[in-house]
């Protein structure tokens, strides 16, 4: 390497490391809290229900921001905007910390979303910016850890602290980190031309109906399994204003001159096409890695240490493939890589189809790791397929439509998976009891032997024989309960696969055209 090349190098690397730190734990909040949620409940003395409002707040309005965020850059300047979104996310931290009632937290929690919504999206365009295109894959590399990461090591890091301290520091720990990276933006942070502050017309309608819009669908997605979805006229009422509002602000963007989201870039075929599969990339991932603590727990007896050290592996093999990737991604055709990335996803869940209640951790653990390197060549080639199209002057709003679509992608699938399990538990459970009749023969040799082996314990006959057919109803519940497991898991694996042919239709960009490498 050249001498006069080093400064440059240093500098791309300390703007990945100032970008990524306030992005990683603002992805670690979104799933820390999950853990830590019956402690909190104890502590401010709150409901089930009413405690969940503590995840729903943040997801919500996080939603909401999301989005935006090429369009406030554009208002306020993208640096002081990132600057002003840490130093919020940080404070409201500090406030959740201290909160002293459940409504004060689910307050403070919405200020935390809506100060972390931006991170992401400016993270990824700053990265994508100042490293030239043909090191796009590496910085997708980079910004992948901290998506893959921060999901893994969130609930983790929240039992840990929880148990270890109290759930005050799980918002505690956020603020040296915020401190650090606001200083290191101040430092490091310089918008180019095209990013500085400029004076627009504020498109108020697009601004109110997409609040309205993705808020209202956020809560939906989160709360409609718990209330039975279009059976409660309170969940019907939100998904009818959701589908309104949203297709009233896809006709405003498209008709005022300087709308919140840019809907076209959504001309560019890649970039529309990537976003969709990211969207069911995401969606086949946060179904997965919610089902499988579950079935851990609830199934098979397994701690939520040890539930964890299932996941732990599956996140390793992202951070080691994501590398491999970024370097792959200049030497081959992307495609290619993204096919085999969408193929080994897709048979990852299609091997927890096949989990029962006699998996050993082994036959468990294998499937999280393939997953965990499917994620990592999909997301790095995905990510520079869709991006590769756009101008660095769209990079912000076409980032911010990208994660948007990657964050729906997995209320999405959460919401699926919950409702399938629900579901299809119900259909088995009314199978299997068709069978539970003394005219079966295996029911008659099961329920001899259960009677059996409660006498052989002490029991009288009656008690014996009516702790043993309790006995057998039991295993008959958890049996259609494995096999609803299998249908959600069996389910994300054909969406998964379904999305392949999508990728043929990505075509990268030609030539290196940016100059990004020294812009900041």
């Amino acid at each position: 390497m050249a001498e006069t090349d080093r400064p440059m190098l240093v500098s791309k690397w300390i703007i990945a490391l100032t970008v990524m730190l306030p992005t990683l734990i603002e992805i670690v909040d979104t799933s820390v809290v999950n853990v830590a949620l019956d402690n909190i409940r104890g502590s401010l003395s709150a409901g089930i229900d009413e405690s969940t409002w503590t995840i729903t707040s943040y997801l919500v309005s996080n939603a909401i921001i999301i989005p935006m965020t090429g369009w406030l850059s554009r208002i306020a300047g993208r640096k002081r905007y990132l600057i002003f979104s840490i130093m919020l996310f940080t404070f409201s931290s500090f406030l959740c910390g201290i909160s002293w009632s459940l409504q004060s937290l689910v307050v403070f929690r919405i200020l935390q979303g809506i100060g972390g919504g931006a991170l992401q999206p400016i993270s990824q365009s700053i990265l994508l910016e100042t490293f030239p295109r043909k090191q796009h894959g590496m910085a997708m590399a980079i910004f992948g850890v901290g998506i893959m990461f921060g999901p893994i090591i969130g609930p983790l890091l929240g039992g840990w602290i929880t148990d270890n301290w109290s759930w005050h520091w799980i918002f505690f720990i956020n603020i040296p980190i915020g401190v650090v990276s606001v200083l290191m933006a101040t430092l490091f942070i310089t918008d180019p031309p095209y990013m500085k502050r400029m004076s627009m017309k504020i498109d108020y309608w697009g601004l109110i109906l997409l609040a309205v819009g993705l808020g209202s669908l956020q809560i939906v997605l989160d709360k409609g399994q718990m209330e039975d979805w279009f059976s409660n006229g309170y969940i019907t009422a939100l998904a009818a204003v959701s589908v309104i509002s949203i297709l009233l602000f896809l006709y405003v963007e498209s008709v005022v001159d300087h709308p919140i989201v840019n809907l076209r870039t959504f001309r560019n075929l890649s970039f529309s096409t990537g976003s969709m599969v990211m969207f069911f990339a995401f969606f086949n991932l946060f179904g997965s890695i919610v089902l499988l603590p579950v079935y851990l727990q609830t199934l098979m007896g397994y701690t939520s240490t040890l539930a964890g050290m299932v996941l732990g592996p599956g996140g390793i093999a992202t951070l080691l493939a994501m590398p491999i990737a970024g370097r792959l991604v200049t030497k081959m055709n992307p495609k290619a890589l993204l096919g085999f990335g969408v193929v080994v996803a897709s048979y990852s869940t299609y091997l927890m189809s096949h989990f029962s209640l006699d998996a050993d951790f082994g036959t468990i653990i294998i499937p999280r790791i393939v997953l965990g390197i499917g994620m990592g060549f999909l997301f790095i080639p995905l990510t520079t397929l869709t991006m590769s199209g756009i101008r660095k002057e769209d990079m912000g709003n076409a980032s911010a439509i990208f994660n948007l679509l990657r964050n729906l992608g997995g209320s999405f699938g959460v919401a699926f998976v919950t409702t399938m399990i629900a579901r299809r538990a119900q259909f088995h459970e009314f199978r299997l009891t068709d069978r539970l009749t003394p005219f079966d023969m295996n029911y008659q040799i099961a329920s001899h032997n259960a009677a059996r082996a409660m006498q052989l314990q002490g029991m009288d006959p009656l008690s014996a024989s009516q702790k043993g057919l309790g006995s057998i109803y039991g295993q008959m519940l958890r049996q259609a309960s494995m096999m609803s497991f299998n249908d959600a898991f069996h389910l994300l694996s054909v969406f998964m696969i379904c999305i392949l042919p999508l990728v043929f239709l990505m075509r990268a960009a030609k030539g290196d055209t940016s100059s990004a490498g020294g812009m900041h």
